[in-house]
């Protein structure tokens, strides 16, 4: 594999960055024959163009930002693997959640709920002229942006009329929220434990509670850059299941701790990262890292929901042409005892859980369960 390229892989400063440091901290990346370069970037919206015009090979990426890339004129994007389940969270200011407390203790103490007591405080403002509440996802097209709407939604709170939704980066979340300027936020960790711990928040909801085993982040790359270079993708995702694989070993945990609180990497207090790696984020367990076709013709489903997409756009179609298991299954298979055989194909079953309220998704009807919910964009016949 000599004749393999230098690569340059870019990430955000979150805890799921994981797969990435660890393939070039424990030499994963060099035992395929490549060399890697990290490039922490500032921004979604930056990884996505510098992986359209080459200025990155890859990225540390968000699921539905892969599917939807191609869409409008971008270049067509590929997710080989996924990076991570849970680790996000729903988090609002402290002032808030002490508003929220006075309304319904009892809807503050059970997780599930706690958008109820939110929904009474929406209508007390709007019966008082208040400005609406303003919260902060990552990136229009995440799963952040998906689970905060369906969490709001749920409770009755129509997200685009009821409360104002602004895009914000995940390293300024907590800064915006010290501020003012937001009134909460849904962002992956470590961000939500650093508000915590400054004092500036309260979690509401884990993701772990909202979806059990949701997905997350996914490798991503160009459909033509993995067609010109397929033997450094197929190096770069052995390297990045072997070192999922090693996040997920507890006896590594400190060691990643170490390498994820560096300044080059995440930048925050190690106790901050270590909190969701203790019982929040998998990264290999159960094949976590299998680009499922029902993750991403959910997120589609989300994407129809919330008018993002025209409801007569082919969801199975572009869910196959983004979202490859074929190409984990490859990569994981030639790595031999790493991933339980029959795990390699555990995405021919249906998942294990769904989502917090029980609806039932079926990925035959994508878009039929997102027209189905009382609040929702999908008017069109289906």
């Amino acid at each position: 594999m000599s004749g393999l390229a230098d690569l340059t892989l870019g990430f955000i400063p979150l805890t799921d960055c994981a797969p990435l440091v660890v393939a070039k901290a424990q030499g994963f990346f060099a035992g395929e024959g490549l060399e890697v370069t990290l490039s922490r970037e500032a921004s979604w919206a930056t990884i996505r163009d510098k992986v359209s015009v080459g200025s990155l090979d890859g990225a540390h990426m968000l699921g539905p930002m892969a599917l939807a890339a191609g869409l409008n004129g971008g270049a067509a994007m590929l997710a080989p693997l996924a990076l991570n389940q849970n680790g996000s969270a729903i988090t609002v200011s402290s002032r808030l959640a002490t508003q929220l407390r006075e309304i319904d203790p009892k809807g503050m103490a059970a997780p599930l709920i706690t958008a109820a007591p939110l929904a009474r405080l929406v209508e007390q403002r709007r019966g008082q002229d208040a400005p609406p509440l303003t919260f902060a996802m990552v990136f229009p097209q995440s799963m952040h942006n998906y689970a905060l709407r369906y969490w709001l939604a749920q409770a009755g709170i129509d997200p685009d009329r009821d409360v104002r939704l602004v895009v914000t980066p995940p390293p300024r979340m907590v800064e915006h929220l010290r501020s003012g300027e937001i009134d909460g936020f849904c962002v992956g960790a470590p961000w939500n434990a650093v508000a915590v711990d400054e004092g500036l928040g309260e979690v509401l909801i884990k993701a772990s509670q909202l979806w059990p085993g949701g997905p997350d982040k996914v490798f991503g790359l160009t459909a033509t850059w993995a067609e010109r270079h397929p033997g450094e993708m197929r190096a770069a995702l052995r390297a990045l299941i072997r070192a999922s694989a090693w996040a997920d070993e507890p006896g590594n945990h400190a060691e990643l701790v170490a390498l994820l609180s560096r300044p080059d990497h995440v930048g925050v207090e190690p106790e901050a990262v270590a909190r969701a790696l203790r019982s929040e984020i998998v990264f290999h367990r159960n094949a976590a890292g299998l680009p499922r076709r029902e993750h991403a013709l959910w997120f589609l489903s989300q994407m129809a929901r919330w008018g993002q997409v025209r409801p007569e756009l082919d969801l199975e179609a572009v869910a196959d042409a983004v979202y490859r298991p074929d190409l984990f299954r490859e990569a994981a298979a030639s790595l031999g005892p790493v991933l339980e055989p029959a795990m390699l194909f555990a995405d021919a079953a249906p998942p294990a859980s769904g989502l917090f309220d029980g609806t039932p998704f079926d990925p035959v009807k994508a878009l039929d369960y997102a027209a189905a919910f009382p609040i929702s964009r999908v008017r069109a016949e289906v």
